[in-house]
């Protein structure tokens, strides 16, 4: 047994040392607007969210983007959350930061979280988004559901970047349903 998990640790290390990548001929302006959680490695701050989980993208006169994360909690209220990304590499590369806490109307950067997109269907239909600390994960989509095919393709799409995709869980599709593994749906 010992032997076993040894070996396994072994071969997934290569692969959990890798960076990241995102994705590059990154639009954002084809990425504005609303979309759905379909799956994810839940982070802290969304422990309320019982179902209805979203993030609406608009952009600044800056460039940035202006944040708008919502959710309903089990006892049936909304709740939202503010926040403004920015890119940290060119704008076409999916790499950013968010920040959801804002001194005076000024966004803290040193307390942002990464957000990088590690896969993006041509028509931005879906979108897989990671952390470099593969802690979390959040697979988006246009509409609130997506066929089993694209949930395979996108699995695998978080394998290969070295993320278990096991560990992203399901949107519930009620309140207080319990959440399935990504890798159970794509079957």
């Amino acid at each position: 047994m010992l032997r076993a998990t040894l070996i396994a640790c072994a071969l997934a290390a290569p692969a959990l040392a890798a960076q990241v990548t995102p994705v590059t001929g990154f639009d954002a302006a084809r990425y504005l607007g609303r979309w759905h959680e379909i799956a994810s490695i839940p982070a802290w701050f969304q422990r309320d969210c019982a179902s209805d989980t979203t993030a609406t993208y608009a952009l600044t006169p800056e460039g940035e983007l202006d944040v708008l994360n919502a959710c309903r909690t089990a006892a049936g209220e909304m709740k939202q959350a503010e926040g403004r990304a920015r890119f940290t590499q060119s704008p076409d590369i999916g790499a950013l930061e968010v920040a959801f806490f804002s001194i005076f109307g000024q966004w803290v950067w040193p307390f942002a979280g990464d957000y990088v997109v590690i896969a993006l269907d041509p028509g931005y239909r879906w979108s897989a988004v990671g952390h470099p600390s593969r802690d979390y994960g959040w697979v988006l989509a246009r509409e609130a559901a997506l066929d089993g095919e694209t949930l395979r393709d996108i699995a695998a799409r978080f394998a290969a970047a070295g993320y278990d995709p096991c560990a992203l869980l399901m949107a519930p599709e009620t309140p207080g349903a319990p959440r399935r593994p990504l890798c159970e749906a794509a079957r």
